[in-house]
């Protein structure tokens, strides 16, 4: 795929640059409106971010481009859950309108480039004929019994 690893990937490139951003720009400017913030939004859009590049990186590691594409749409669920935190960053007055909107068409140019990698990773489908890709493992169910005879006092 590349040689260089999941660092080569621009996808992941283009995430880890939001996640610098948000770390070095944004967080900044929420402590400096709110220290409250530190423990609750602050907090959560830096683990958010953080999760974007993280997932890319653990899907390029996995073997099987269905674990792939999964990793990938757990990092998409994790840029959503971060463009959430800016809306409430510019909603709450945290942030500037120009911080904002740079944040945000980083996040944008991120999904659509994490979205076209997705539908490479489906149409090149890399590791499919690896040993045990095609396996599912299933439980079965288990049987829960329910006593009603007993008083639950």
């Amino acid at each position: 795929m590349n040689e260089k690893g999941f660092e080569g990937l621009k996808v992941w490139q283009k995430a880890h640059a939001l996640m610098l951003d948000v770390h070095k720009k944004l967080v900044p400017a929420i402590l400096q409106v709110s220290k409250d913030e530190r423990f609750d939004l602050v907090s959560q859009i830096r683990r958010s971010s953080k999760s974007v590049p993280a997932n890319i990186a653990e899907g390029h590691g996995r073997f099987y481009y269905g674990d792939n594409v999964r990793f990938c749409y757990n990092a998409r669920g994790s840029l959503d859950e971060t463009v959430s935190h800016l809306r409430a960053a510019i909603d709450l007055e945290y942030c500037s309108k120009s911080l904002y909107e740079n944040l945000r068409a980083q996040a944008d140019e991120t999904r659509r480039m994490l979205n076209g990698y997705i539908d490479w990773l489906k149409e090149k489908k890399i590791g499919e004929k690896e040993p045990g890709a095609s396996l599912h493992i299933r439980e079965e169910q288990a049987e829960y019994m329910i006593d009603t005879d007993t008083d639950p006092s």
